[in-house]
């Protein structure tokens, strides 16, 4: 708990700043290159996990393409962030074939496979997809979804959205830890985070709600506003109540079947950087398409 705290106490300040403040001169959010960093480190840790999980993704490819998403979100979202997509998409399947191409097989597989003019096996070729797989997964998971809150930064009042966003889900996380390590009874998902329990999802998703209504009272009063009413402020902290313990619960099943307890060691007693923004990956998102949808 004494490493958690600590943690907080230079993240969060670090956080804030970086939403906050451009960079002076330049006009640019700071938020674009903490973003990146996150996207690259935690894609190195996806990506760890995936070769724990018996895949072999390009890890080069996706770390490289990972912040690409982040940085494209600043410029033409939608040309550019397309491009991206399809290359994303097609990229490492070629890569992939045309490695395996020029790869011996197996020598058991050599010696039991039937004479066939095709240059890949069957089974190759599983192998070939579900390494495709694990690639465009990385940098979709790190690149495309965290590029959101870039985007959602850019909006009119983006810093008091972005602000929204973090402040949710970080009493999302907080009360379900507590709530659900203190009183928690009721398994949620035992097969893939045994502590999680119900009763501490309920807490999450009410302080979720409690704490995007108290933000938006704290920023009027300080001068600052959102550009949500009370009512769609409302369902903001309802989806983050949700899609945060969905992110957590989507990174606890990867670490289980990577057979790994943490995604990482950087940052002490929280884990790796896939273990602190896990529940952060989709809250950004999906604030990010019904605030466009909800002030247009």
């Amino acid at each position: 708990m004494r490493q958690r705290v600590t943690t907080a106490l230079w993240a969060i300040p670090l956080l804030l700043a970086c939403v906050w403040f451009d960079v002076p001169g330049l006009g640019v959010p700071l938020l674009i290159f903490l973003i990146s960093l996150i996207a690259i480190l935690g894609a190195l840790e996806f990506y760890r996990l995936a070769a724990g999980a018996g895949g072999r993704p390009l890890t080069l490819f996706g770390v490289i393409w990972a912040p690409a998403f982040v940085v494209a979100a600043h410029f033409d979202r939608l040309y550019v962030n397309s491009a991206l997509l399809a290359s994303a998409a097609v990229l490492p399947l070629i890569w992939l074939g045309w490695v395996r191409r020029g790869s011996p097989q197996d020598p058991a597989e050599e010696q039991h496979a039937p004479p066939s003019t095709s240059p890949l096996s069957a089974s190759g070729r599983d192998r070939l997809v579900v390494n495709w797989g694990w690639t465009v997964a990385g940098i979709l998971y790190m690149g495309w979804l965290l590029g959101h809150y870039v985007m959602l930064r850019e909006l009119d009042h983006g810093r008091e959205l972005v602000l929204l966003v973090l402040f949710s889900t970080f009493a999302c996380d907080t009360a379900a830890y507590f709530i659900g390590r203190t009183w928690g009874r009721h398994r949620m998902a035992p097969v893939i985070s045994p502590k999680k329990t119900w009763e501490g999802a309920a807490a999450g998703f009410a302080a979720s709600v409690a704490a995007a209504l108290a933000l938006r009272s704290l920023l009027n009063l300080g001068g600052w506003e959102l550009p949500l009413d009370y009512i769609q402020t409302t369902v903001v902290g309802c989806l983050v109540g949700v899609l945060a313990q969905l992110g957590d619960l989507l990174e606890s099943l990867i670490k289980r079947r990577a057979g790994a307890k943490d995604s990482g060691r950087l940052m002490p007693g929280h884990g790796g950087i896939l273990d602190r923004i896990d529940s952060l990956v989709f809250t950004g998102a999906i604030a990010y398409y019904y605030v466009i949808w909800a002030v247009d």
